[in-house]
């Protein structure tokens, strides 16, 4: 796959890099609750996917208890401070600079998964950007697979940042073959402080 490692230069490449030359608000040194909660409910199954993971810990924690993982994320400064946590911490996760607006090209090289995570990146994208990411979580998740998101909950009905039970099932409902399965308010936290957020799972019929 090495060589399909192109259309990384979204203006938010340079974003996220700058952010992880130190370490980020969002970057708590653990995995967030709901995907501990969402383990230990035996929800999560192999292969999976995990989205924007920068620094890789979700995806080393889900390794370390025996998942087969690939964590993605646009940033290479990112995948390489995972890539070398795995290493140093002997845990067997994989890591690749790639674009989650791109699933497709995962698919091209025979890769699906049974469950995709995604902590806080769908989000941050745009309205176009959220009905082109599900798109291609169609084309990579296996059918029963389980998409499960966490991200801020939307305080402005005027903005498209952050995310709501209602506007997934709508846009997953569109995009045809999908059903909400669970969401819950939680907290989404973050270094300093923490934020109302919405865990919400959907499932690939």
């Amino acid at each position: 796959m090495s060589g399909e490692r192109r259309q990384l230069e979204r203006p938010l490449t340079h974003v996220y890099d700058a952010a992880y030359t130190g370490v980020p608000n969002w970057d708590i040194g653990r995995p967030q609750r709901a995907f501990v909660q969402l383990l230990d409910a035996g929800l999560v199954r192999s292969p999976v996917l995990d989205v924007g993971c920068g620094t890789g810990e979700l995806s080393l924690f889900l390794a370390r208890r025996g998942h087969d993982v690939l964590g993605i994320d646009l940033s290479r400064l990112a995948i390489g401070q995972a890539t070398e946590k795995a290493r140093w911490r002997r845990i067997p996760a994989r890591f690749l600079v790639w674009d989650a607006l791109q699933l497709s090209g995962l698919r091209t090289a025979d890769l699906s998964f049974r469950t995709v995570v995604d902590c806080a990146m769908f989000h941050v994208l745009g309205d176009r950007e959220r009905d082109r990411f599900i798109s291609g979580l169609g084309d990579v998740v296996e059918t029963g697979g389980l998409y499960c998101v966490l991200g801020d909950a939307r305080y402005d009905q005027r903005e498209i940042y952050g995310l709501s039970p209602e506007e997934l099932r709508t846009r997953f409902g569109n995009a045809g073959g999908w059903e909400v399965v669970f969401d819950y308010r939680t907290v989404f936290e973050r270094r300093w402080s923490s934020n109302p957020a919405y865990f919400i799972g959907v499932q690939r019929q």
